[in-house]
């Protein structure tokens, strides 16, 4: 990057002015990943100081039934596939309980676009949850799932939403975004939630007081381009309703175990590289500076591993996500090596180990608990200390 580029963003970012479009592109081309890591940590450090944001969180996936063959996705089935299944709603309801002793806040739940299971089973699901653990945040549904209640009822996204709510929903979850340019989109999406719907339905469940994640999927066939225009969008778009608490980066997995029926399922993969580390660490670190407008990055351990988890809290992250639980979206497709679950042990230790303070939180960001900030360096090395891998 030319000396003089490097200088002027490095002025704007600490004045607190607003990056454009052709900054987050000079960003991206930049190599200088500690240079961006400062900037985003500055960033970071100015909103939410030395604190990182964890819950204690379940996800529970009712059905793989899909009506769409999305490109990259490698947990979808079609009806009558040996591996297709979909839960009976006392079978959610003792999956979800499981974690009842663990002072469980949410339960994050995120389904295929089942072609023959009736709308009336969600709401239904929804209040024999909230009914068994009533203490329980219910964080429930992408915006590609209320686009398909739409269809499959007749109803609007306005009555939709309300009916969830009245059934306990407390939020709707951050996928469907993946990349919203279409020159990307047409290539790997297989439905019909698009940007001006994706958008609509978030901005209506603002509307109505809900406080929604946003997600990108990146390190696919896009572009850094279009990376950046995701975020701006989602930047416009929070500047009219200041409804997303946080954005999540969501790296892009190959689906390089399936060991059900030995499938491979994703259709981009031989021309696809998975984004390494540093480009992982890039993404949040330009991400955080771009989106001046939303209070929390997270990093989904589940999708990155545990030490890239470590190193994004230097590169503008704020929040690491939750204990998870059996996420089988992506542990259907990788063999990547993080565990199934994080108990809250774990990410305390976590999160102290990279220098951090460790703050509970509940789905709407609300604190739960502040814990000890970390033991200093010289007291961690007196002893020997458990690496995360």
């Amino acid at each position: 990057m030319d000396a003089g580029l490097k200088r002027e963003l490095e002025e704007k970012v600490y004045a607190g002015e607003r990056l454009t479009r052709s900054d987050g592109i000079a960003l991206y081309e930049s190599d200088d990943l500690t240079w961006l890591g400062r900037l985003a940590h500055h960033r970071r450090t100015e909103l939410n100081g030395e604190r990182v944001m964890f819950n204690v969180n379940r996800h529970l996936n009712l059905t793989n039934v899909c009506s769409a063959s999305c490109a990259y996705c490698s947990f979808q089935r079609k009806p009558g596939e040996k591996d297709a299944y979909t839960m009976r709603i006392e079978e959610a309801v003792r999956k979800a309980k499981e974690m009842e002793d663990e002072q469980l806040t949410e339960l994050h739940i995120v389904n295929g676009l089942h072609p023959t299971l009736p709308w009336r089973y969600y709401p239904k699901v929804l209040r024999e949850l909230k009914a068994a653990l009533p203490n329980v945040k219910l964080k429930c549904f992408t915006a590609t799932e209320v686009q398909w209640f739409e269809k499959i009822s007749g109803l609007s996204a306005d009555e939709i939403l309300d009916e969830l709510m009245d059934a306990g929903l407390e939020s709707l979850t951050g996928g469907g975004a993946e990349i919203f340019d279409w020159e990307v989109r047409q290539h790997i999406v297989d439905h019909a939630c698009h940007w001006e719907d994706w958008s609509r339905i978030h901005a209506l469940a603002h509307a109505k007081g809900m406080k929604t994640p946003a997600t990108m999927l990146y390190g696919h066939i896009e572009e850094p381009r279009h990376r950046v225009d995701h975020v701006l969008r989602l930047r416009e778009l929070q500047d009219e309703t200041g409804g997303f608490a946080v954005f999540i980066p969501l790296r892009y997995q190959h689906d390089f175990v399936d060991s059900a029926d030995g499938k491979i399922r994703n259709r981009i993969q031989a021309r696809t590289t998975m984004a390494s580390p540093a480009e992982s660490l890039k993404t949040f670190a330009v991400s955080r500076l771009l989106f001046d407008n939303v209070p929390h990055l997270k990093n989904f351990w589940v999708m990155h591993g545990l030490s890239v988890a470590q190193l994004s809290l230097n590169f503008g992250v704020d929040d690491l996500d939750g204990s998870v639980v059996e996420y089988k979206i992506t542990h259907d497709a990788d063999s990547y090596g993080t565990p199934n679950t994080m108990h809250r042990d774990d990410l305390l230790n976590l999160i102290w180990d990279a220098g951090f303070q460790p703050v509970e939180r509940d789905t709407r960001y609300n604190v739960v608990r502040e814990y000890d900030r970390a033991p200093s360096l010289a007291s961690r090395r007196a002893e020997p200390q458990q690496v995360w891998a």
